[in-house]
């Protein structure tokens, strides 16, 4: 059985309240109101589809939802300290009922992922309100893990790696990508997976040269290249991984530019640490490519942020202007595309913890040859 421990902080309220509480303070502000499913998340232990989620200055904090969701919230509430309200009317007059209630003159609302339906609803019902940018400053908090969240992070990978594991053999000459996709995501479901992280990617042969290729009815066929892109999800957070097997054989080729991606991830996990550059650790690994004049063939991002949604704070792109801290979590996935050819992607998630950096992926990285 799996446990994780709840920090409480005052009267019985989930440590990210307490985080949202000093975002008010410090925006000079009187309420924060959440919408965004990731955000309510965080807030509350569990991913409504609809609702809102209200904290105050004054420590005061609410759920509004409707009576589909009534009794998860109020089971979740035990812990977060949260107070369920259920609507009987509409979401707009109990935001506006409540933020009379607590004399809110500024508020902070989501501003990079709210509705403009919504934005033109909260405008009308807090009509003289003013309305605060929330931008990327409760991203930048939920990047920073509790060691709660990192280990619910660490059950989702177990069981997509479980799953992986056991998917290998089945895996062979004669199968198509969408059969295996689908007893794949059966597998994660049968070992506990709350949900994909993402649909699966499962591409064989040419079709690996596509990055984000859907599996088709095509067939492994012996001599290829098979890519796996998947993850579970546990208590809403997921996991995230990458893996490029041969079937039957590899060619030299096949093996030298395999163990090419292997030394650029390795390269840029090397350079990942706190205090380092998002771009830096994106160039240690492009670096390595560039060496035998493949990276023309690496096509994204080096990493990106993981944690409740599947990409969230910060990427590991040359664009970047961001730099790694303590409790940050990434994949690190460097891959080669050649059209009409192959491709090859190898992933891991990493955790910038206080005592160092974690890789939480532990499936093997050597070449595996079915």
């Amino acid at each position: 059985m799996f446990f994780y421990v709840i920090i409480l902080l005052g009267d019985n309220m989930y440590v990210n309240i307490e985080k949202g509480i000093k975002l008010i303070n410090e925006s000079a502000c009187d309420a924060l109101i959440l919408c965004d499913e990731a955000n309510m998340h965080y807030m509350c232990g569990f991913s409504p589809s609809e609702g809102y989620i209200i904290i105050f200055k004054d420590s005061a904090a609410y759920h509004i939802v409707d009576s589909r969701y009534t009794e998860t919230a109020q089971k979740h509430a035990e812990k977060t300290g949260l107070e369920v309200i259920e609507i009987n009317s509409l979401f707009g007059d109990e935001i506006k009922s409540l933020c009379e209630k607590h004399g809110v003159k500024r508020v902070i609302f989501e501003n990079d992922s709210i509705s403009l339906s919504r934005y033109k609803m909260l405008g009308e019902k807090l009509e003289g309100i003013e309305f605060v940018e929330l931008g990327d400053r409760l991203m930048r908090i939920r990047n920073r893990k509790e060691p709660f969240e990192i280990d619910l992070m660490k059950k989702a990978n177990e069981i997509a790696e479980k799953s992986f594991i056991e998917l290998l053999n089945h895996v062979r000459v004669g199968k198509s990508e969408k059969e295996l996709a689908a007893y794949f995501d059966y597998l994660m479901a049968k070992n506990g997976s709350h949900g994909l992280s993402f649909d699966t990617i499962l591409l064989t042969g040419k079709n690996t040269s596509m990055p984000h290729g859907v599996p088709s009815e095509d067939k492994i066929k012996e001599g290829d290249f098979v890519l796996f892109d998947f993850g579970a999800t546990f208590e809403g957070y997921h996991s995230d991984m990458t893996r490029t097997v041969a079937v039957g054989s590899a060619s030299d080729e096949m093996k030298e530019m395999y163990d090419l991606v292997l030394k650029a991830q390795l390269a840029g996990i090397k350079a990942l640490d706190t205090g380092a550059k998002c771009a830096d650790v994106y160039k240690a690994a492009y670096d390595v490519l560039d060496t035998k004049d493949m990276a023309k063939f690496f096509r994204h991002g080096l990493g990106h942020g993981v944690g409740l949604e599947i990409h969230e704070g910060f990427n590991a792109s040359p664009r970047s202007e961001d730099t790694y801290e303590t409790g940050n979590c990434t994949s690190i996935e460097p891959g080669i595309y050649i059209p009409d050819r192959f491709g090859i992607r190898i992933e891991d998630v990493l955790y910038l913890s206080p005592r160092g950096r974690e890789n939480i992926s532990k499936v093997t990285k050597e070449l595996i040859v079915l």
